[in-house]
């Protein structure tokens, strides 16, 4: 899908530096997809710290957890 945005370019040169990419879409979609992976691991923690998973972890490892960084 294409879509017109505007970024600020700071942000943008550290999106690209960050991602290690050269060209924009490339670097936007990688970024974009480490957050969505960064959200869903949040969910899931909260979840579990809160009891409505099975998952088995000390809440030391679940803090752990939800403190690392993407």
């Amino acid at each position: 899908m294409r879509v017109t945005l505007e970024i600020d370019e700071e942000k943008m040169r550290s999106i690209l530096s960050l991602t290690r990419q050269n060209k924009k879409s490339p670097a936007l979609a990688e970024a974009l997809d480490e957050y969505l992976a960064f959200k869903r691991r949040q969910a899931f923690v909260s979840r579990a710290m809160a009891g409505k998973t099975d998952y088995q972890a000390s809440n030391d490892e679940l803090e752990n957890l939800a403190h690392r960084e993407p």
